[in-house]
């Protein structure tokens, strides 16, 4: 039965492995520095940047951290044992280019090189996103991810209402609710952050009150006002992504002009009797609501959910769809809805996607960010000049 020992022989034998010295050379590279160490010792110190994965969950996670095989990978851990058997791991796996660093972190912080200790979870946090901290794609990176993100959910109505309880539940750090509306008895059917001991109400306190009961990590922040062109880009400007839960064209054009303006992606979604319509607008990376709808319909052909009704649950799937787009966003993981319209026919039971594509004729452009400027629409829907001249 061969000893640790001759575990380690073996595996050094059969890999390449650098001194602390040359393996941060590699990593100013561009080479990626894999810590392999267990949680405990990567939360008492680490190198900045690296990427964190316990050697007994290597394996296992490897792929979706580092998909590319031929990646130049520097794996570290204590001291250069686990790390050369976690390269020769590696190899076995497919990937080609992975070195051991000898010495490890232990070497790397009496030499006096660059080391931190990182953010890391509590102990209640870890058993609050338990769930999500077994995902190789989330992991405790991308749950301070999310603990550090801002989203604003415009609207605490039949859209936001699931949308800002899933954030919320997911962990997303800061949450802003735009809404100037009171909990109404009408609003109960499908606007789950409401009950009906808060009718009267305002709904921003409604839905602070629900969101900090789910989740004490989070911070809500309360705009009580009604969206303009005033103060349309003050507001969403101090977040990292915006869900749109409004019910209306003209703050859907300034929602977007603005948007585009300061490079601020969109979860837009819309509702309508028993069919719903999900898109991200990326104005850095896609096309946007200008790209696809260019003019807002006549008002005849554009009834509201109040003139035409909406099915209670139908928002409840929309909205939890958009909550899923921004947490995809914020980890970075998954394929986001960025030039695809997802729609939703309840009665059916049945998802179609549609491509969508930038406008030629859209001045409204990332590219033309400089020029524009978010004004009031003119009338009720008709779009107004919105890049100067």
């Amino acid at each position: 039965m061969p000893s640790f020992r001759d575990v380690l022989r073996n595996a050094k034998a059969q890999i390449a492995e650098v001194d602390t010295a040359a393996g941060e050379q590699m990593v100013a590279d561009g080479a990626a520095l894999l810590d392999v160490r267990e949680p405990d010792e990567y939360a008492q110190g680490s190198v900045p940047g690296a990427i964190h994965i316990a050697r007994g969950m290597l394996e296992s996670s490897i792929e979706s951290r580092l998909a590319d095989r031929d990646a130049r990978i520097v794996v570290m851990c204590a001291g250069g044992a686990r790390s050369a058997l976690a390269v020769r791991s590696l190899q076995e796996l497919g990937y080609t280019s992975a070195v051991s660093m000898d010495g490890g972190f232990n070497k790397w912080k009496d030499e006096g090189r660059t080391w931190s200790v990182p953010a890391t979870l509590s102990a209640e946090q870890r058993l609050v996103y338990q769930r999500h901290l077994t995902l190789p794609e989330v992991g405790e990176q991308g749950q301070l991810a999310l603990l550090n993100a801002r989203v604003l959910c415009l609207g605490a109505g039949g859209l936001g209402s699931p949308a800002a309880m899933y954030l919320a539940a997911a962990g997303v750090g800061t949450l802003g609710i735009v809404d100037m509306d009171v909990v109404d008895a009408s609003n109960l059917q499908r606007q789950i952050l409401h009950n009906r001991h808060r009718i009267g109400d305002r709904k921003v306190d409604s839905a602070r009150q629900t969101l900090t009961e789910l989740n004490a990590d989070v911070l809500v922040i309360t705009h009580d006002v009604r969206l303009d062109a005033s103060n349309m880009e003050e507001i969403i400007a101090g977040y990292d992504i915006v869900v749109d839960g409004t019910d209306n064209f003209p703050v859907r054009y300034m929602l977007n002009d603005a948007s585009v303006k300061l490079g601020i992606p969109v979860v837009h979604a819309s509702i309508f009797r028993f069919d719903g319509q999900i898109t991200v607008f990326d104005p850095r990376n896609g096309p946007t609501y200008r790209d696809m709808l260019p003019a807002p319909p006549p008002p005849e052909l554009a009834p509201s959910c109040a003139e035409a009704g909406v099915l209670g649950v139908l928002p409840g799937i929309v909205g939890s769809i958009q909550a899923l787009e921004a947490i995809k966003m914020i980890l970075g993981v998954g394929d986001v809805l960025r030039g695809r319209l997802l729609v939703f026919d309840a009665l059916e039971m049945s998802f179609s996607e549609f491509a969508l594509h930038p406008d030629p004729e859209n001045v409204v452009t990332w590219d033309n960010r400089d020029q524009i400027t978010v004004v009031p629409l003119v009338g009720m829907c008709a779009p107004a000049p919105l890049v100067a001249p």
